[in-house]
Order: C-alpha cells, then sequence, then structure tokens
C-alpha cells in the first residue's frame, strides 16, 4: 500500500460535530445570543467545505437537542427561523457542490413551514453522491435508540419477528443513520467535554476531541487540528497539519 493512500485511509469516515458555545461567544462580544447563532452559521460553512475537500464520507451537526426547547422561548423561535433561512439560502449551493443534506431526529415538532423546507431540501439533494451532511435537529441519542426498539416491538407484536432475533445489528439498522459508518472522531467546542446525549449508540467507539474554541471561532485550521490529532491518536499514520492541509488542495 502506498505511504499517501494509509494516510487518506487514516482519516475519519465519519465525523460528529457538538457545536457549543455561540452564546457564550456573543456575550464576550457584548451581543446577544441570537448574535452568536447567526455568525455559528460562518463555522458551519467552513468546516463543511474542509470536510468536503478531505472527502470525507460523513459529517453530523449538533444543531438543537431534544432538551433546548427548555431555552428561552423568543430564543428557540429565532433559531427556527434561522434553521429556515439557512436551509433556504444554502441548499442550492450544496445541490451545486454535488452534496447532501439530511436532517436527523424528530422533525414533527417542528412548525409546517419548517417541515417543508427540510422536505424540499432533502430532495433536491438526495441523488447527490459527496459527502452526507447530517444536521441534527430536535434530536437525543435515547430518543434514536427509542425509535428503533419501538419499530423492533412494532416487528414482534405483528408476529413478523421473535424477541429473541433482536440483537445489535437489527437495532443499528433501525437507526437513523443505519445507512452510514458509526461516528469516528467527535469533537466539541467551547471547553465543555460531555457528549449531552447525542448519538449514544453510534459513538461507541469514537475518538473524542475537546476544544475551548467557540463555535463561531471554529474553521479550516480548527479542523485539521482536529483531525491531526486524531490520525495520530489512533497510531495509523503519524501526520502534520500541513500535510493535510496539503491533501486538501490536490481536491
Amino acid at each position: 500500500m502506498q505511504h499517501s493512500q494509509l494516510f487518506v485511509e487514516s482519516l475519519p469516515k465519519h465525523i460528529a460535530i457538538i457545536m457549543d458555545g455561540n452564546g457564550r461567544w456573543a456575550k464576550s462580544k457584548g451581543q446577544p445570543r441570537v448574535f452568536g447563532h447567526k455568525k455559528g452559521v460562518s463555522a458551519v460553512r467552513k468546516t463543511i467545505a474542509a470536510a468536503s475537500k478531505l472527502n470525507i464520507q460523513a459529517i453530523t451537526l449538533f444543531a438543537f437537542s431534544s432538551e433546548n426547547w427548555r431555552r428561552p422561548e423568543d430564543e428557540v423561535g429565532l433559531l427556527m427561523e434561522l434553521f429556515i433561512t439557512v436551509l433556504s439560502s444554502e441548499i442550492k449551493k450544496l445541490h451545486k457542490n454535488n452534496l447532501r443534506l439530511r436532517i436527523i431526529g424528530d422533525t414533527s415538532r417542528f412548525s409546517e413551514r419548517l417541515q417543508k423546507k427540510i422536505a424540499e431540501a432533502e430532495t433536491l439533494t438526495a441523488g447527490n453522491t459527496g459527502m452526507m451532511i447530517n444536521v441534527a435537529a430536535n434530536y437525543g441519542g435515547k430518543w434514536d435508540i427509542v425509535q428503533a426498539v419501538q419499530k423492533l416491538a412494532q416487528q414482534v407484536e405483528h408476529g413478523k419477528l421473535a424477541a429473541s432475533d433482536i440483537d445489535e445489528d437489527k437495532i443499528a439498522q433501525h437507526l437513523t443513520m443505519a445507512d452510514l459508518p458509526d461516528v469516528d472522531l467527535l469533537i466539541r467546542t467551547s471547553g465543555e467535554c460531555r457528549i449531552s446525549n447525542f448519538m449514544l449508540w453510534q459513538m461507541a467507539y469514537a475518538e473524542m476531541y475537546f476544544t475551548p474554541i467557540y463555535w463561531p471561532d471554529f474553521g479550516e485550521d480548527s479542523l485539521v487540528e482536529a483531525i491531526t490529532w486524531f490520525v495520530n491518536r489512533e497510531r495509523r499514520f503519524g501526520c502534520t497539519g500541513e500535510q493535510i492541509k496539503a491533501l486538501m488542495s490536490t481536491q
């Protein structure tokens, strides 16, 4: 196996990111929390572009957890409007770049207008063959496992499956990202060191990278640093950030 091929194969196939720190970033600038959320959209663009250059197979972004409904009503409302705006403004760019978009989570709680935008965005990019971008919205890791188990329970109830047939593979087949590899690398920004009910099943063997950088300040260099840490942590192939950037420039 060639040196360069070994390097490419050592990259994570699936990266998950908990985009944390928008509110604290805004507060440090003397601005309202929504200012941080808007700035965070720019970090999403940069991160997706960088991951795509590296031919990462999938990236999953934790945008809104099932617990986030507890936030102040006006902030939740602004987040929902921001979600609609971003879907409207970014989806054509994603499609042009052959990227796929999927919203994972219980979207039934969203407004009809937002559900329609989600459906339109997913349909437009469904046939693309590039990187899969999963946006976790009203998502929780426990919810994901529960909904998978409920589907299996229905099969048992209807006599299509025996309870003794339920195993890890059966559960995994009914999770929201059953078609993707499990997470190799979790990145969480803002210095918090917990996974906050995110992709509990899929992150069973993930390497976890915590950075003090607030999400609005995250970008290509930050992603390269995290991937460099991952590759050397895995000890599959020692490399530097410069080598990863060189690979990006060839794509």
